[in-house]
């Protein structure tokens, strides 16, 4: 099972970057997209649903053009759906989640707290509120996978710069524990299981030929139950493929 996050920075743009193609050769059972900027009466019929795959889950926020992610698959999963019942965070259109049996997937596009100090707050709440759903579905026995754009490097190793960006967003103190709190409560980060060296981003700005020289973040994961972890067999950027500042983040695994 291949399971790809990729924050695209606008779905009906990357459709005229080649998004087709990419499809087409990757093949992913399931694809978890963020950032899509769109609502579903926004995208034509034939890129709402991309060929093949079963269903489409939208998940939009009530303001047109910000935010927003959508979930395809070629499994249909035994029930999705946005959000996770919190109504400040599900009107930014966040959330998909698509439950699939052996576990639960959460495709996510985590806040974005540069703007002020609320938006700060309104991510660390985001964190946390996110955290006490999962533990109670943790403790029904559930596995669960979160994907998507988490919008912290949580470790030096994970930005090529780590000293000048201290006070930066994304990399402030308070966030990287907020990370390491998300990870005690059940999970790995799965790329760090495969990859344990640095110089691997999956965003870099669209400034300084940062991409080129490969002056990045990583800020996208798959975050895996510990117990859900002994499926996992490989987890891999594609800094190759363009159309974003963002790159695809590639997770397989077998049962």
């Amino acid at each position: 099972m291949k399971i790809i996050t990729w924050n695209v920075n606008g779905l009906r743009a990357i459709h005229k970057k080649g998004f087709a193609d990419f499809l087409k050769n990757e093949q992913p059972d399931v694809l978890c997209l963020q950032e899509t900027k769109a609502h579903p009466d926004q995208i034509e019929e034939n890129l709402r649903v991309p060929e093949g795959y079963f269903a489409e889950y939208h998940s939009c926020s009530i303001k047109k053009g910000y935010s927003g992610v959508v979930t395809f698959s070629k499994i249909q999963p035994e029930k999705s759906s946005c959000g996770f019942g919190i109504e400040q965070f599900d009107q930014e259109g966040r959330v998909v989640q698509s439950d699939f049996g052996e576990f639960i997937l959460f495709n996510i596009y985590f806040p974005n707290g540069a703007m002020s100090d609320d938006r700060d707050r309104f991510k660390m709440n985001f964190y946390d509120a996110l955290g006490e759903h999962l533990r109670l579905l943790k403790n029904e026995g559930r596995k669960v996978i979160v994907c998507g754009d988490f919008n912290i490097a949580h470790k030096e190793i994970d930005l090529a710069h780590p000293r000048a960006n201290i006070g930066t967003s994304g990399f402030r103190p308070h966030e990287r524990e907020k990370f390491t709190e998300f990870l005690k409560g059940g999970f790995t980060d799965s790329f760090r299981e495969f990859t344990p060296d640095g110089g691997n981003y999956t965003w870099w700005s669209n400034r300084f030929g940062a991409r080129q020289n490969n002056v990045g973040w990583r800020i996208d994961y798959h975050c895996v139950s510990n117990d859900l972890m002994q499926h996992v067999t490989d987890v891999h950027h594609r800094p190759d493929v363009m159309g974003s500042d963002h790159c695809p983040v590639v997770l397989e695994m077998k049962f």
